[in-house]
């Protein structure tokens, strides 16, 4: 592991925000200051969802020339969440809009392309988990047209990695993502395109995280400020950046990447793809250091805060006032009705609580002590699925991201699973993002972040919650 001193820059986007942060690694620790934020959200426009991709690239010129007062910065890389791309034609300029995960042409689009192709085939070829929004059902919703006039598919990352240096390559991690990846070949499972009708030239090459792939083009550089700095590929899917950034020890752990969404799972030497692994929906996502990425994709705080669109209230006085609420009813947090935004998510939280039979919740901490407690009784249940598939025991609980600050959610988890549960980093993304770029091992790297921030542990109060 290296002493040295080293500065670098990691561009964090969610799907309500991103941040432009620095990076100091120094003596064997790392310091993150955030130097930019700025709000990300869907753009409906005539009855479709885009992500406002050139405002995102607007304020990230506008983090990086922030960045160039602080001395000089190593490396820079983006991480974002996955599934959406943008287009972009033989002389590098995009085709259209960048569509959003949650827009409505996505109806019916999986089911139809899970008739053609068979959930075996599918799944066998990739082992990824049956979402609606998969990039695979996305580009089977484009039109033929756009499709003929495009020469390369980049995800988000790696269409402003292009932007900023020129090189156009995915990088492993989200390319898992997409459901035509084989994660046991390593390479693109182009049949399921072919079996589409998808041109599969539009596939980029694969490269690793860690990868060099050059230093910002001069226009880049006359716009923010810096020189002679490399873009170097992090594990662009943010979850697999918080992944790496898990501040485990041993084996016998398991994580839960806690944000709008939240990614239960657990790492595995190979990928696991099984009958079992079918019925169970898990996915087997590419994580750093050849590991996979065994999961699920769980609705995450998502509810709650489409639920505080309507309430305006401040969210540390939201989750007090929910840890007073006696346990309540319980939503199942994938229902699809939750999916979409909206000013009524109140409503159908109570809506879903009627439905079955419970007494519906009424006030604000009412409804997120009900949605704290589904989201944890669910996360205890995909974690015994995780162990009954993989045959790997699981202690220990590492919740990180913006969840982690919850401490009622973190008790909860404990309680329902009978797991030890430790909370922290909450930048486990940037902190990732970072040490990736830094050239750091993964022991190395978790060993960084165990020395860099602080952690909570929660023991459970109650016997585990049986499913």
């Amino acid at each position: 592991m290296t002493s040295r001193s080293s500065r670098h820059i990691a561009i964090d986007l969610g799907a309500s925000s991103g941040r432009v942060a620095l990076g100091t690694i120094e003596g064997g620790k790392l310091q993150v200051k955030i130097l930019h934020r700025f709000p990300n959200g869907g753009v409906p426009v005539r009855g479709q969802l885009y992500w406002d991709i050139l405002g995102l690239w607007r304020e990230i010129l506008h983090g990086l020339k922030l960045a160039s007062n602080h001395g000089q910065i190593a490396s820079v890389g983006v991480n974002s969440w996955a599934v959406d791309y943008g287009l972009i034609d033989q002389g590098g300029t995009l085709l259209g809009q960048v569509h959003h995960y949650r827009s409505s042409r996505l109806s019916g689009v999986m089911e139809r392309v899970r008739a053609q192709l068979s959930d075996e085939a599918i799944y066998s070829d990739t082992g990824i988990q049956f979402l609606p929004f998969n990039t695979l059902y996305q580009l089977a919703a484009e039109a033929p047209e756009t499709l003929e006039r495009a020469n390369k598919l980049l995800m988000i990352p790696d269409l402003l990695h292009f932007w900023l240096c020129g090189l156009a390559v995915t990088e492993r991690t989200n390319a898992s993502s997409t459901q035509f990846y084989n994660p046991q070949t390593g390479g693109w499972a182009a049949g399921l395109l072919d079996g589409l009708g998808i041109p599969t030239q539009l596939l980029p090459e694969i490269a690793e995280s860690g990868t060099a792939l050059g230093q910002l083009t001069p226009e880049v550089e006359r716009e923010t400020g810096l020189s002679g700095v490399q873009v170097i590929l992090p594990a662009t899917h943010d979850t697999a950046s918080a992944v790496a950034a898990v501040p485990a020890q041993g084996q016998r752990w398991a994580y839960v990447s806690s944000g709008t969404w939240s990614l239960v799972g657990i790492e595995t030497p190979r990928p696991i793809i099984s009958e079992r692994s079918l019925a169970e929906n898990l996915t087997n996502e590419a994580g750093v250091g050849g590991r996979t990425r065994l999961l699920k994709n769980l609705m995450g705080l998502w509810i709650i805060q489409q639920c505080n669109e309507v309430w305006k209230l401040d969210y540390a006085d939201l989750y007090a006032q929910a840890a007073e609420v006696e346990r309540g009813p319980t939503i199942n947090p994938d229902d699809a009705r939750f999916l979409p935004p909206g000013a009524d998510m109140p409503e159908r939280v109570r809506t879903a609580c009627a439905q079955s039979g419970q007494t519906p919740p009424q006030t604000p901490a009412e409804i997120t002590r009900c949605v704290l407690g589904s989201l944890a009784f669910k996360t205890a249940q995909i974690l015994s699925t995780l162990e009954e598939v993989s045959g790997q025991q699981i202690d220990t609980v590492h919740v990180v991201g913006g969840g982690s600050q919850i401490t009622l959610l973190n008790q909860l988890i404990a309680d329902a699973s009978g797991k030890t549960v430790i909370a922290g980093p909450v930048e486990a993304t940037l902190m990732g993002n970072l040490l990736i770029q830094a050239g750091l091992a993964p022991s190395d790297l978790r060993r960084t972040v165990r020395d860099s921030c602080e952690l909570q542990t929660f023991s459970p109060n109650a016997a585990p919650v049986q499913s």
